[in-house]
């Protein structure tokens, strides 16, 4: 498969709906660069071309909207590239193909094309609050699941059932064998949809993690809100520490108060008690 970039240049003030709507477009990360530009993928030229009509469409204003075709490179080993056992509170988070002994509990991940190996900021800060907020016996929910790390990593930790909803079927694919690696395939589930209208249908339960963006937290937090049971936690990610100051007013008035916050590598992650 011969994969494609569609660059997407826009005003400051409409990059994170036109980001939020790439994701939910294609089920595929998005990756915003240093000059603001935005990246979407396809998986071939037409894939590209529809993408790109729909952005201009979707854009509601001026747009600058380029495709191009990316090196062939072979993706089902690609992903393998600098990945190695890592130390997270308790757990170990190791690939496959390295064999790990140690203390502990251990989440075995191999992402492939999936979002979600314990390398990034973002899930490293999750995986820590998911640690210190999540009881054992908890009923929990990942929504943007992506290779599974976060709702493998809470069934290991104790959860008594655990729910992972995303859009991407080739990724959920992915979370289903790591959650058969792990042992853990009897109280982890992975289904495909829209977090927004599966959410309120999948509760009640204690903890919800959201690792995406923030305007797709925005978003959910009224699913998250009815999902979650009274004094439950919902940590939510995938948040730059600058959006920090956004987002906090956003969770009090959805009746959520902070009770924790991890910064790593210029990422925020917060975990929230409904009131």
């Amino acid at each position: 498969m011969t994969w494609w970039a569609v660059d997407v240049r826009i005003a400051p003030e409409r990059r994170e709906s036109v980001g939020a709507w790439l994701v939910a477009r294609t089920g595929h990360a998005v990756e915003e660069r240093d000059d603001g530009t935005l990246v979407g993928f396809a998986e071939d030229e037409a894939a590209a071309e529809r993408l790109t009509a729909a952005v201009e469409i979707e854009a509601g204003g001026p747009v600058e909207v380029s495709r191009r075709r990316l090196d062939s490179v072979d993706w089902s080993t690609r992903w393998r590239d600098g990945l190695a056992p890592r130390q997270l509170g308790r757990l170990t988070i190791a690939p496959s193909w390295i064999l790990h002994e140690g203390e502990g509990p251990s989440v075995v991940v191999d992402p492939e094309t999936a979002f979600g190996s314990g390398q990034h900021g973002s899930t490293r800060s999750a995986l820590a609050l998911l640690e210190r907020h999540l009881r054992s016996g908890d009923r929990v929910l990942d929504l943007g699941s992506g290779s599974g790390i976060l709702a493998i990593a809470a069934a290991v930790l104790g959860a008594s059932r655990v729910t992972g909803v995303e859009l991407d079927s080739d990724a959920n694919r992915v979370a289903a064998r790591n959650a058969e690696r792990n042992g853990t395939a009897d109280r982890v589930r992975f289904l495909e949809g829209d977090a927004a209208h599966l959410a309120p249908l999948l509760g009640p339960c204690e903890l919800v993690i959201s690792n995406i963006l923030r305007s797709v937290n925005v978003r959910l937090l009224p699913p998250i809100t009815a999902a979650i049971a009274p004094d439950g936690v919902a940590i939510l990610a995938g948040m730059e520490s600058e959006e920090a100051g956004i987002f906090r007013p956003v969770l009090t008035r959805a009746g959520f108060v902070v009770v924790d916050e991890v910064l790593d590598a210029g990422w925020w992650v917060v975990a929230a008690r409904r009131g």
